[in-house]
């Protein structure tokens, strides 16, 4: 039974699809008072909220159960990423469920402004009528510079082509197919776009790259009389500079929906400047954008609980690609790293210094998700941490000082893996295969070719190769009540050095290992119990 700590009144139709699951129990509450939420967090495994909770480190580490923070919306900002990383925290959003939402703000935001529609509201409002003080403007013609032409961008620029508008983007991280299929001209560089951009709008996150991108410098480089509107996240725009634009009467006008401190205070300067907008970030604030995100991230809270299927997670390094496709790959990937750290421990190396990773090109787009499964099986039994999971393998394999590495191989056949662990002078690859529709396979520890399935506990033993091991093996696994699933003998050559690979059910012990040793013609045995993933 996992619980789920759910507030910031998140829609009920994702809290059906949590509350209808039999091992999920759901605490419904209003958001709490940071001490409040303080004290309770401990007792539970999971908290979904908006963007009223501050999800600070303080409360992540108060949480000693928590396995995942799901945020009904796009934005993190309110999370304490790191940390949750480090711990080994998932954190989930709903990045799609308010696409449209905001898309459709854009424009009824940008033709409110060049209509004048709040000031005639105004003055209707008020027993007016002064139709020839509100002369407005039209979309069509205008150019419209796009920055950032992800999802929102993307919907932004198939809409704005409706309008008659010219659509022009930046967005150094989108290929040139993606511009094409979109009818969007791309701009070299952002003082490119801005310099013919009637209408500018953002469409990217807030990072260190995008924090003040629109001072006062690139405002000046717009075309004289444009608009400004930002729906992205507050501090992409500096504020002063865009109020100084503004009072100057450099600008038509702008759309603010997000702030750089949120809310607004009441005595903002913003409030009483010349053509601005003021929206109290409605973006996603539609009934079906709710309904959207707070389904998407429900359900995928859902499955990082249940499933342990953490595709939908932030902070997997390097994302997961299609989870159902990579997850036998990991579990190959994993076991591999723990066996070549086991055999190499048993030979005298304790510290591992360089950990590199070689996929074959048809498993090349989840590097970043198999690279975390082997930092985790280099970790596992190491490290005295019961959060070691795919979220924070990674930052603590670097922490330790681990060099990491990944590379595609064609020399690789289909869907295979090789990790190669090193320290010192010592060095041990071991590859495996995980075929579509099959039984995910080790085919090789250092130069011995095997064929077995990593299940439970794996023995590597090598021997010399003369007759009668393989018997005084099996018998003496039988006495301890060691289950064989499968036994694998390799050799380099007649009369050399051995090497078997041994599946076995449940765990060997300590014991059971030593007598291995003391066996004729036994000369290593290293033991790994897998953890299940």
């Amino acid at each position: 039974m996992f619980r789920v700590l759910v507030t910031d009144e998140v829609d009920q139709e994702g809290l059906a699809l949590l509350a209808a699951e039999p091992l999920l129990q759901v605490d419904e509450v209003p958001t709490l008072p940071k001490d409040e939420l303080l004290a309770r967090i401990g007792d539970y495994d999971a908290i979904v909220g908006r963007s009223a909770t501050r999800i600070s480190a303080d409360l992540l580490k108060a949480g000693t159960k928590l396995k995942v923070v799901g945020r009904a919306g796009v934005g993190i900002d309110n999370i304490a990423l790191d940390v949750a990383t480090s711990l080994g925290i998932a954190v989930i959003n709903a990045p799609a469920g308010n696409t449209v939402a905001v898309a459709e703000l854009f424009f009824g935001a940008t033709i409110g402004l060049l209509r004048q529609l709040p000031r005639a509201d105004h003055v209707m409002n008020n027993g007016g009528w002064d139709r020839n003080s509100f002369l407005g403007r039209e979309l069509k013609g205008k150019t419209l510079g796009i920055v950032g032409l992800g999802r929102i961008g993307s919907e932004v620029a198939a809409r704005a082509h409706a309008f008659g508008m010219t659509v022009v983007a930046f967005d150094p991280y989108i290929a040139d197919e993606r511009f094409t299929a979109l009818r969007v001209r791309r701009a070299p560089s952002l003082d490119a776009l801005l310099a013919e951009a009637n209408i500018l709008t953002l469409h990217v996150p807030l990072t260190d790259e995008t924090k003040g991108m629109i001072g006062k410098r690139e405002l000046s480089r717009l075309p004289n009389r444009s608009v400004v509107v930002n729906m992205a996240r507050g501090g992409i725009v500096d504020e002063p500079a865009l109020l100084a634009a503004l009072e100057a009467d450099q600008l038509r006008g702008a759309v603010l929906d997000v702030f750089s401190a949120e809310p607004l205070v009441a005595d903002s300067p913003l409030r009483k400047a010349p053509n601005l907008l003021l929206l109290p970030h409605l973006g996603a604030n539609t009934v079906e954008a709710q309904r959207n995100v707070s389904r998407d991230v429900c359900l995928a809270v859902r499955d990082a609980l249940i499933r342990n299927d953490l595709s939908k997670s932030i902070n997997v390094a390097g994302g997961a690609g299609e989870w159902g496709d990579l997850q036998p790959a990991m579990m190959v990937a994993r076991r591999a790293a723990a066996v070549a750290r086991a055999v190499l421990a048993d030979q005298g190396m304790r510290a591992v210094r360089r950990v590199a990773l070689r996929v074959s090109p048809d498993l090349a787009h989840g590097t970043g998700a198999i690279l975390a499964a082997v930092a985790a099986g280099v970790l596992e039994g190491v490290i005295e941490t019961d959060r070691l999971n795919l979220i924070n393998a990674r930052a603590l394999a670097e922490a330790r000082g681990l060099e990491l590495s990944v590379a595609e191989s064609s020399e690789l056949g289909a869907r295979a893996i090789e990790v190669a662990l090193s320290g010192g002078m010592q060095q041990l690859a071991v590859s495996g295969v995980a075929p579509e529709g099959s039984t995910p396979r080790l085919t090789q520890i250092g130069s011995f070719h095997i064929d077995v399935n990593p299940k439970q506990t794996l023995l590597i033993l090598t021997n010399h190769d003369v007759p009668g091991v393989i018997g005084r093996v099996g018998t003496l696994l039988g006495e301890q009540s060691v289950n064989i699933a499968e036994y694998h003998q390799a050799r380099l050559a007649q009369g050399g050095d051995a090497l078997a690979a041994v599946s076995v059910d449940g765990e060997v012990s300590e014991t059971t290992r030593r007598a291995l040793l003391e066996l004729p013609d036994v000369i290593t045995a290293s033991v790994v119990h897998f953890r299940d993933e």
